[in-house]
């Protein structure tokens, strides 16, 4: 509830109301506690006084229960009977104007961001990588920003470092090592990354922080988160909101004090910001929390003790809200005084005590006073919500959805030209390119080639006609020998037939006169018919 003075009334204590202070609500808090003692009540409570004032804020809805401060709440028995003791007569219930987020965009707009944005420090920590691997990424980075490529989503990183590889030789000497076991890692880790959803988170359009300064009637819009199914990968959900509000820090100008925040930021489940961490970005997150209030933001990490954060970042938070805490093991017991000793203490009761004896919906509140000066610790009873506690329906969500002013701003997903397109352009070019060399690299040889077949052609032409001589000469032998052999052939043909004919006039020369005409007959006879014979011959041979 925002008073005339621009305080914020939160809770209520023996002496009175307990106020935070409106110029002062940029110092950050913290709301710690156990599970069930009324964490989420609070920060409800809070919120919903931050809207009254004007001041927009952001938080991680983990269970749906925060869905509930779009509607008006209702009177209860519970109400009725802390009415009294607030000073509360009668209460005006009322919802905040709420618009639903969703890294998935199933149960609200969808938040994305790029790969470029995020940057190599925090990308390594929601990818897990070593200092080495860490070492390879920036240097990838670093090479896309020199060549002007885009990193805005996974398959764009993933492009990139292929390309690191296959040229890895042309930057060693540059900027160090880059071993392929390194980007291998970084491989394999983008890909578990886009098996649990990264794919959504990295892509276009890019989530403009301005949308979370939103106001409409003079109240400010809550900007709630459905962080449910993102609490499976702790990594991603704190990592996004650490990049989140290293974002507001980046973008948002100096605007030094204020009566109230431009903006207050709930970081519920905190200790999952600080687990595994490095020493580099605990550093870097300490630098944020302390120069972000300048910039008119405040930040509120709500967890369960405050020792989940490290003391660096818990000295920077002002205003605190300790609900009860359980003291059954030394641990716990260990933990009660630390968190007890945070406090300035006040002299009516014992801090440690009264933390372990505190019921639901009661707290321990300290707020820094206008000087800055943290106020004694009280023992009070936590303000009750006018919106509605607990999660609407499903409807009622899509119904404030499809009514928001920023319906349809984020809901299809653009890919434009980036490092994955350019790269493939490269190594698609490269590739004709090098086909284009090789084929008229076949072109010169087959020219050469033929070149010099017809520079032996005239040898071999002149081959040609000498074998074709020599054919003949060959040919004229060979009709030599064949008409030699005829001639023998005609010979012996003439001399076996004169032979027949001789013998024939002797066995006969009684009949036909003299021995010596009737062999002269028989010679010439058989002439005759021997050279009929050898011509039959020729020419048989010739027509073969």
């Amino acid at each position: 509830m925002l008073t005339k003075d621009n305080n914020l009334y939160i809770a209520h204590c023996e002496e009175g109301a307990i106020n935070l202070c409106g110029k002062m609500a940029n110092r950050h808090g913290l709301v710690a506690g156990a599970t069930g003692t009324g964490k989420t009540v609070t920060l409800q409570v809070l919120a919903e006084t931050f809207c009254q004032a004007g001041v927009p804020c952001f938080m991680a809805d983990m269970k749906g229960d925060l869905s509930g401060i779009s509607r008006p709440g209702a009177m209860s028995s519970f109400i009725e009977k802390r009415c009294p003791e607030f000073g509360i007569e009668n209460p005006q219930f009322e919802g905040c104007p709420v618009r639903f987020y969703d890294v998935y965009g199933e149960q609200g707009h969808p938040m994305r961001t790029t790969i470029s944005n995020m940057g190599p420090q925090l990308l390594a920590r929601l990818l897990d990588l070593n200092e080495t691997q860490t070492g390879v990424l920036n240097i990838v980075f670093r090479i896309a920003d020199e060549r002007g490529l885009l990193l805005i989503d996974i398959k764009d990183l993933r492009s990139m470092l292929n390309y690191v590889s296959e040229h890895h030789k042309e930057y060693t000497t540059k900027y160090g090592m880059m071993t392929s076991a390194s980007i291998g890692a970084i491989q394999r880790s983008l890909l578990s990354l886009e098996d649990q959803g990264g794919n959504l988170f990295f892509a276009e359009p890019s989530f403009d922080i301005f949308d979370l300064l939103a106001n409409e009637g003079g109240r400010g819009v809550m900007s709630v988160l459905a962080a449910d199914k993102l609490m499976l990968n702790p990594k991603l959900y704190s990592t996004f909101l650490l990049w989140l509000l290293s974002d507001l820090y980046a973008q948002l100008p100096e605007v030094g004090d204020m009566d109230l925040p431009r903006l207050v930021f709930f970081f519920d489940e905190a200790h999952m910001l600080f687990t595994d961490t490095s020493k580099a970005l605990i550093e870097k997150i300490e630098q944020v929390i302390r120069l972000i209030r300048s910039k008119g933001v405040g930040v509120y990490f709500v967890t369960q003790y405050p020792t989940d954060l490290p003391e660096s970042i818990l000295g920077q938070l002002g205003n605190r809200v300790q609900h009860a805490l359980r003291a059954y093991t030394p641990k716990d017991q260990k933990a009660v005084k630390v968190s007890a000793d945070t406090f300035r203490p006040n002299p009516k009761f014992d801090t440690s005590e009264a933390i372990t004896q505190l019921g639901t919906g009661e707290a321990l509140v300290s707020f820094l006073d206008e000087k800055g000066i943290p106020g004694m610790v009280q023992r009070a009873k936590i303000l009750f919500p006018l919106s509605q506690i607990g999660a609407i329906s499903s409807s009622e969500r899509e119904m404030i959805i499809n009514r928001s002013r920023i319906y349809g701003k984020y809901d299809k997903m653009i890919d434009r030209e980036s490092a994955f397109e350019i790269l493939l352009a490269e190594s698609e070019a490269a590739a004709k390119a090098a086909e284009a060399a090789a084929a008229q690299v076949e072109a010169e040889r087959r020219a050469i080639e033929a070149a010099r077949q017809s520079e032996r052609t005239p040898a071999r032409g002149e081959k040609a006609a000498k074998v074709t001589k020599k054919s003949s000469k060959g040919n004229k032998s060979l009709g030599k020998v064949v008409a030699g052999a005829l001639v023998t052939s005609a010979t012996a043909a003439v001399g076996s037939a004169v032979g027949k004919e001789v013998k024939k006039a002797v066995k006969g020369k009684s009949k036909s006169g003299s021995v010596q005409s009737s062999a002269g007959n028989a010679i010439g006879n058989a002439a005759s018919s021997a050279t009929r014979s050898i011509l039959r011959s020729i020419l048989g041979n010739l027509v073969k």
